[in-house]
């Protein structure tokens, strides 16, 4: 699913309606509930969202990727748990509050599973509770609890648009992808905008698929495909204490080969991937960047990744200004405090289609200042204008280290003044 360019939030949303069909053997539903957050200091009502995905039968075929912040919260340990058992069958989401390390959010988690298990009829040991939202708050378990029949009643097929858009939080749009594979598809549905430099996935990435693949084969893909994707994205250098990538597997439509199914999981996460850089916090620009020549892809990862989290590098994007000594300022950083050199002679970096260095030395003028600056406004997105992805550009930067093995390829966004109003104001 590629996504043509949008004049309106309702041209999005009707385009997103009619491409996010569920795979077979899936439902999803969402609900809304009101409640007064008891660590809050005022009396004023919270909103939150409650949704779930159901599969018809419980499923043997799923996988996990769970954040390494070591802080976790409370779903991710239940979850690092039900991969251990030997069938799931549905996913309980609300946004608003994380369920992170509160007093009773391991409990929470549970208890919320089994009330879902007693509607559904389902072992509550097959069930996940994801939450996302303000750390450190409780979760208003009797106020979900009392949600929970209305929201299995409204449980449906068709499209997922409206699970897509309950579990949002910061983000300005929902954010899904499809392709069709063999006889079937994949669908993955992505919330997150801030605290996005995730060590395994992104703030929530749920993958449903119809097609008969095994449980190896998928606990073998997702990371894989995780890898190439959603750790490859940066947006504020944060890694969250939720982060969580699921997959399930209905097994309706006869299977593919491994290789095929993880190329196509790996296509649909690195395009989501990258929807959540476009739809950050405040990001005005999506940098794609990538580096090479360097002795492991490690190594490039990291100069990648710390280039793309550079302030200065940020806010020069974000101000459309061609300051490309930042670039190199940056690459010499991270690589010298790590003790490797470099040779200047072999090093080049390339911005768009120009090249900024070369040969040991900068290849800018004042013709091509004008014309990096008239192509960073080209690759521009207005951070205030929400609802939609307005474009799919990038500011593309090419940097090359050498002539090793070694290479990544890493997706970062500018940092406005948009990015500090929306994190100050996060609780208000």
């Amino acid at each position: 699913m590629i996504f043509p360019e949008f004049a309106s939030e309702a041209d999005y949303l009707d385009f997103l309606n009619q491409h996010t069909e569920l795979p077979k053997g899936f439902r999803v539903a969402a609900t809304r509930i009101a409640f007064t957050p008891q660590e809050r200091p005022t009396q004023e009502p919270y909103r939150m969202n409650v949704s779930l995905i159901e599969a018809d039968e419980p499923t043997a075929s799923f996988a996990g990727v769970f954040t390494k912040n070591a802080f976790p919260g409370a779903p991710v340990i239940l979850g690092r748990e039900r991969l251990g058992e030997p069938a799931v069958q549905g996913i309980l989401v609300n946004n608003k509050i994380s369920n992170v390390r509160s007093a009773t959010g391991l409990e929470d988690a549970r208890r919320l599973t089994e009330s879902l298990g007693s509607v559904l009829g389902v072992r509550a040991n097959r069930l996940f509770s994801v939450s996302t939202g303000i750390i450190g708050w409780a979760l208003p378990v009797p106020d979900m609890e009392a949600a929970i029949p209305g929201l299995v009643s409204g449980l449906h097929g068709g499209s997922a648009l409206d699970f897509a858009r309950a579990i949002m939080t910061t983000d300005s749009f929902p954010k899904a992808r499809r392709v069709e594979i063999g006889g079937g598809s994949i669908l993955a549905i992505a919330k997150g905008a801030g605290m996005i430099e995730p060590d395994m996935a992104t703030m929530l990435v749920f993958v449903l698929t119809d097609l008969d693949v095994s449980r190896d084969i998928v606990r073998r893909a997702l990371p894989a495909a995780v890898a190439r994707s959603f750790n490859s994205i940066t947006v504020d250098g944060d890694m969250s204490t939720s982060d969580m990538a699921l997959l399930l597997a209905s097994g309706r439509v006869p299977g593919v080969a491994e290789a095929e199914f993880t190329e196509a999981l790996t296509e649909v996460c690195g395009l989501l991937a990258q929807d959540v850089v476009r739809n950050g916090e405040g990001t005005g620009h999506v940098l794609e960047l990538t580096v090479s020549g360097l002795e492991t892809d490690e190594l490039a990862r990291g100069v990648a990744k710390a280039v793309a989290n550079s302030p200065l590098v940020k806010t020069a994007l974000y101000g459309n200004d061609p300051n490309v000594g930042r670039l190199l300022s940056a690459v010499g950083d991270y690589l010298g405090s790590r003790g490797h050199s470099i040779d200047p002679a072999t090093f080049g970096i390339r911005v768009g289609r120009e090249t900024v260095f070369g040969d040991g030395a900068f290849r800018i003028d004042r013709e091509k200042e004008v014309r990096l600056s008239d192509y960073l406004k080209s690759t521009a997105l207005n951070p205030r204008l929400t609802g939609y992805p307005q474009h799919q550009r990038c500011v593309e930067i090419e940097i090359g280290c050498g002539a090793g093995p070694g290479g990544a390829r890493v997706w970062g966004s500018d940092l406005s003044d948009q990015y500090v109003h929306e994190n100050a104001d996060y609780r208000s």
